[in-house]
């Protein structure tokens, strides 16, 4: 592979990398790679192996390393590097910078500062899951990672319940099965789902039915490796009485009555002030 080192013009190059497949990574970004000042990397033992298996050197370049936990200094150090008229490339473990992946703050402060922030794009697991999940891709949202307790999980859920688009999440593979079955709590058993694993690896898999089916399938064995699930849109259905008591008792065998309504009136699209005064009522019934 020809890799062209040319020069860069100071400033910030977002890199995107490959989320499985070494060979998914473009032309450019080998070339941005080989080219800038200054390499960062969310995970520095992961950008060299990556560099070595396209024959990109290092040289006596400084490799940096930048994550989440990373100090403001670090940040700091790679904007002087900038001010000082060097090229920094950012890369992060997998796919793009910035998706549920650090970068933010860095590209922020380099913006700020005045400098330019480019983006070498490529390999997306969100773009990925939505190519080959079969859910319409005009309209989607990215929700990202999804809370970790099953209270505040369900309440985001919630309120992304009536988005007229396909729902798009990344999950770890341990927490899959809580996630689906809080899923059908909230959005309904009947809602299209797909989990998608694995993708552009050896061992991708594409599973798709309905969120029950999905909570079926995999409530006695999790899933392996990177997960991105996605969930269909939201459909307009006429909502009475009978369907918000329902909803409202399903919720309160698991929470308490603040957050059950909550939860039923995000998902239902209603009033949450209506919602929790029927779910008192049902409360001095009971």
């Amino acid at each position: 592979m020809n890799v062209k080192k040319q020069p860069l013009s100071a400033g910030l190059y977002l890199v995107s990398t490959p989320i499985g497949t070494a060979r998914d990574i473009t032309l450019r970004a080998l070339d941005v790679l080989a080219s800038a000042d200054v390499l960062a990397a969310e995970d520095t033992r992961t950008a060299r192996k990556l560099m070595d298996i396209h024959g990109v050197a290092l040289s006596r370049r400084p490799l940096v390393a930048y994550h989440d936990h990373s100090a403001a200094k670090v940040r700091a150090r790679l904007v002087d590097e900038i001010a000082a008229d060097r090229s920094v490339a950012y890369v992060s473990e997998a796919g793009t910078p910035l998706i549920a992946d650090p970068g933010y703050a860095l590209a922020r402060d380099v913006r700020e500062a005045g400098f330019a922030v480019t983006a070498v794009p490529g390999a997306s697991a969100v773009l990925a899951a939505l190519a080959v999940g079969g859910l319409p891709t005009d309209r989607f949202f990215f929700a990202g990672f999804l809370p970790s307790t099953g209270a505040a999980r369900k309440a985001e859920l919630a309120m992304l319940a009536r988005i007229p688009g396909t729902l798009v999440f990344y999950e770890a593979p341990q927490r899959v099965r809580e996630m689906l079955s809080d899923m059908c709590e909230v959005l309904g058993r009947e809602r299209e789902g797909v989990v998608c694993r694995e993708l552009t690896k050896r061992f991708e898999e594409t599973v798709s039915g309905t969120l029950g089916d999905l909570a079926d399938r995999f409530a006695e064995t999790a899933p392996r490796g990177e997960i991105v699930v996605l969930v269909g849109a939201a459909t307009e259905a006429p909502v009475d009485d009978k369907d918000v008591e329902a909803a409202l008792r399903r919720a309160m065998e698991t929470m308490r009555v603040k957050d059950a309504a909550a939860v039923v009136a995000g998902s239902l699209g209603l009033p949450r002030r209506e919602v929790y005064q029927a779910a008192l009522r049902l409360q001095d019934e009971d």
